[in-house]
């Protein structure tokens, strides 16, 4: 490879994209890699601040445009499509809604490589078909086959570096506790609310049973539900710490081992998730029912992923588990539970 002066390099082939930069409307590529330069080029190269670019060979290091394919092919698992590469750099796209999984250790031990970079949203949040995950390049134009190789290593080890896991269809039954709904002077409100939240996450409401603020009421109703085929049970209501709101001792009754009973995360702090055998329980407080994003958003599509979620993995939610109620929620384009 070899640096001339845009003067001087007519009839030769460029090695790199040039970009062109207009505050606020364009920044793109002004010419391709591969452009046979001519003799009306000069004063397009000469305005956007190119005197001189490089031409010729690459003295045997990989081209940005190779090496970040290199990377990618390398590190994308499933659920991912691969941009081609532009300026050197390519991109990676959900082909599927689902919960974005990135393996952190790894990644930050590509970003300590020499001329290497590797960018991605936040793990573990659900994300769209069509969103924009991740990017990476090289930083110089080229860059030695050891250096490649070294990223393909690491990303071999810890395959898929990033994946998109498909949310899993579930039926899922609903325990709806509260002597006034079940007594009929209150209409419920949770149920309409929890089966929207469970479509959008491939999983259905299959059943749900009412019951009074009665412990054995609401063993029975679990109980019913895994019979049924349950493969997950949701209890709504009797989740604080008044005297009548019994949901967290009847799911230890109906033999749920606990994870947790309190979550460090607002608005959720009086969550619960137990286990029966392999099914999750989740006890979840009102706020569920009023906030766009809530614990439910945290935790659940990390479940319907096929995740088992621990007792640390709820302590480390405390960071970047205040929601800060914006007046217009984006939730997840915004920092609750990252």
């Amino acid at each position: 490879m070899e640096s001339v002066p845009v003067k001087q390099a007519v009839g030769m082939t460029l090695c790199h994209d040039v970009t062109q930069i207009v505050p606020d409307l364009f920044k793109g590529p002004a010419f391709r890699k591969g452009h046979i330069i001519k003799e009306e080029d000069i004063p397009k190269f000469l305005e956007i601040g190119k005197e001189h670019i490089y031409v010729a060979g690459l003295d045997g290091g990989i081209h940005e445009d190779a090496a970040a394919e290199r990377i990618a092919r390398a590190a994308a698992g499933n659920g991912l499509a691969l941009s081609d590469p532009c300026e050197g750099k390519v991109n990676f796209t959900a082909t599927r809604p689902g919960l974005l999984k990135i393996d952190v250790p790894a990644l930050n031990t590509i970003n300590t490589i020499p001329d290497i970079m590797f960018a991605t949203l936040h793990g573990n949040q659900q994300v769209e078909e069509g969103t924009s995950v991740a990017g990476t390049r090289i930083i110089p134009l080229t860059i030695p086959e050891p250096s490649l190789e070294h990223v393909e290593s690491v990303c071999q080890a810890a395959f898929p570096l990033l994946e998109i896991k498909p949310f899993l269809p579930r039926k899922v039954g609903l325990v709806t506790t509260g002597s006034e709904i079940y007594n009929g002077r209150i209409k419920d409100g949770f149920g309409p609310v929890l089966g929207k939240k469970f479509e959008k996450l491939n999983s259905s409401i299959f059943r749900q049973i009412l019951v009074s603020d009665d412990m054995a009421m609401t063993v029975d109703a679990i109980h019913e539900l895994i019979n049924g085929g349950a493969e997950m049970i949701a209890v709504t209501g009797g989740m604080s710490v008044d005297p009548d709101d019994r949901t967290p001792a009847s799911i230890r009754s109906a033999g749920g081992s606990i994870v947790t009973y309190g979550a460090p995360v607002l608005p959720g702090a009086m969550f619960m998730l137990a286990y029966i055998g392999k099914i999750p329980v989740i006890g979840l407080p009102g706020c569920v029912m009023f906030y766009r994003a809530s614990i439910f958003d945290l935790v659940v599509p990390r479940l319907l992923a096929g995740e088992e979620v621990s007792g640390s993995d709820i302590t480390a939610m405390g960071h970047g588990g205040f929601c800060a109620n914006c007046k217009v929620c984006r939730y997840p384009a915004c920092s609750f539970g990252k």
